[in-house]
């Protein structure tokens, strides 16, 4: 009995440390300034993606191409961006503010990776040009 306690907290603690890690991890990314070019080719207005900018910057990296493997991450962020927003139409008001800074996070994950993505295709566009 005391070992499956043991073993139910632990995986509890386990699970708790992995989501902390992966969103202080998205919290990182995010918070890289992206490009201009970024920002006009997704139709941001402003220096930051809102939560409404989601599904554009999506498209751009669903169409921009990537030459290397996948950015890592995309696909766990789009489920909590979908998760967040239904969960913000079955609540209501109440959970406005903190959904809204949560899906404008999720935006501004992807689009870093995007800008990320842009940034490595034209390095090796130009060290093959050379």
């Amino acid at each position: 009995m005391v070992i499956a306690l043991i073993c139910v907290i632990s995986a509890f603690a386990l699970t708790q440390f992995v989501l902390l890690y992966w969103r202080a991890t998205v919290s990182v990314v995010a918070a890289v300034p992206l490009s201009e070019s970024v920002r006009r080719a997704a139709g941001i207005r402003g220096d930051s993606p809102a939560a409404a900018d989601f599904h554009a910057i999506l498209h751009l990296h669903d169409i921009c191409p990537d030459l290397r493997t996948s950015s890592p991450g995309i696909e766990i962020v789009q489920g909590y961006y979908l998760m967040v927003s239904a969960l913000r139409r079955m609540v209501g008001p109440a959970l406005d503010s903190w959904s809204a800074r949560e899906m404008a996070t999720c935006s501004r994950y992807v689009a870093a990776r995007v800008d990320q993505r842009i940034a490595h295709n034209r390095s090796l566009l130009h060290i093959h040009a050379s």
